[in-house]
Parts: structure tokens; C-alpha cells; sequence
């Protein structure tokens, strides 16, 4: 008696663990399924202007993917060229040139497109045209670039792996924000905007939250039938 309580105590402990962890996930899963819906429903709002611009912007801003026109600058010596960047599964580099806004002092980054590289010669940067004079740019608010791994934290020179916000505000002494804009529209000036689309990741919560679910099933089918079934069987042949 004491073996087949603990048996079922264990069973029932197993249950309650794998059912509150498949609900945790798909409650995450939910959860981000609406800030998917939200980001999706603030890229068709009307663009913000530069004086619409927050000195800060969260993970959870609301003004986040935003649509922004700005008028501005570039500041093309500070160009840099993200290097191991894919764009339709081709290999290249995330060009970025900070536009200083204008009436202001500002400074932002922009994410200005994709440009592939020359393999024969790596050193060699792409033929990127950056017009001179007051531009007007169109994009959409977005953290500063997703960083690789890197061994350098610190790198210096247009070709770089990663682009830390707060090091090349103090490498160049610009009054950078601390965020950046993906420039959206056709491509031109050699650059190519085909950005991947920002992915909820709610489709993995799903799924685990259905594992943690099929693994209490199976649990309470084993407990079932080796607890109750089998021995049932078992004492009707005896």
C-alpha cells in the first residue's frame, strides 16, 4: 500500500508540474503574440518626425517599429560596415551612417540597408553612395544593430563585427541616441532594404507548452494502466 501511494503521489506531482509548465508556456506564448499584433499595427500608424524623436527608447516602448520620416545629414566618414550580415541568405555587410538630424544636435543611427561583399578581396569596402546635403529618410525605429559574437569588444575601422552604441558615442563624441532607425523603402544608393521581419517567437512556445502537455498524458496513461489496468488483470488470471 505504502509503494502504490507513493506512486501515486509522485504521479500526481509529475502531473501537476508538466500541466503548470505547459500553461506557463503558452500563456508566454500568447503574451507574445500580442506584442507581435502590436508591432504589426504601429508599422502602418504615420511616421513620427525628428521632434517626435524620445531621448530613450525601452524594449517595450510603444513608439518602438514606428514609422519615422526624418530630415537630416549624413555624417558618411562615420559609415560602418557590419560584416557577416545575411540578407536573402546571401553573405555581406549591414551598412550604418549616422544622420545628424536637422535643427538639432542629434545624432542617430541608421541602418541604411544590406551591400555584399567582395570575397577576393575582403578588405575592400562596397560601392555605397551617400548624398551630400539636407536627405529625407523613411524607416522605422529599431534597437541599435543585433550584436555576433565577436573576441575584439573593442573595434575600430569601417569594418566591424559589432557596433557598440555607447563605445562609438565615445570613440567619435557624437550625441548619438541611444537607438537606432532601419531605413525601409526600395533599394538604391547600392544598398538593398529587404529587412527580415521581427519574429514573435510564439510558435516555440507553443510547441513546448504541447510537449509539456503530451508528456502529462503520457503520464497519466502509464500510471493508469500499470496502477489500475494491469493489476486488475493480473488478479482476475490469479
Amino acid at each position: 500500500m505504502l509503494k502504490r501511494a507513493f506512486i501515486a503521489v509522485v504521479a500526481l506531482l509529475a502531473l501537476a508540474i508538466t500541466l503548470s509548465l505547459g500553461a506557463w508556456q503558452w500563456g508566454r506564448g500568447q503574451q507574445r503574440s500580442a506584442i507581435q499584433e502590436a508591432i504589426a499595427a504601429r508599422e502602418h500608424m504615420g511616421p513620427l518626425a525628428a521632434s517626435q524623436l524620445p531621448p530613450v527608447l525601452e524594449r517595450d516602448d510603444p513608439l518602438l517599429h514606428r514609422p519615422v520620416l526624418l530630415r537630416g545629414e549624413w555624417l558618411p566618414q562615420r559609415t560602418v560596415f557590419l560584416d557577416n550580415r545575411q540578407m536573402n541568405g546571401a553573405p555581406g555587410f549591414y551598412v550604418v551612417t549616422p544622420l545628424r538630424l536637422e535643427g538639432r544636435q542629434d545624432v542617430i543611427l541608421v541602418q541604411r540597408g544590406w551591400a555584399p561583399r567582395n570575397f577576393e578581396r575582403r578588405e575592400a569596402l562596397p560601392p555605397v553612395a551617400t548624398p551630400a546635403g539636407v536627405v529625407e529618410v523613411h524607416g522605422r525605429l529599431a534597437p541599435p544593430p543585433a550584436k555576433l559574437y565577436a573576441f575584439d569588444k573593442e573595434e575600430t575601422g569601417p569594418i566591424r563585427q559589432n557596433l557598440d552604441l555607447a563605445w562609438f558615442r565615445a570613440e567619435t563624441g557624437l550625441p548619438l541616441l541611444p537607438y537606432s532607425v532601419q531605413q525601409t523603402g526600395a533599394a538604391s544608393e547600392g544598398l538593398v532594404r529587404q529587412w527580415p521581419q521581427v519574429g514573435s517567437g510564439a510558435e516555440k512556445n507553443f510547441g513546448y507548452a504541447f510537449q509539456w502537455w503530451a508528456l502529462a498524458a503520457l503520464i497519466a496513461i502509464l500510471y493508469v494502466w500499470f496502477q489500475l489496468v494491469l493489476p486488475r488483470r493480473q488478479a482476475r488470471r490469479a
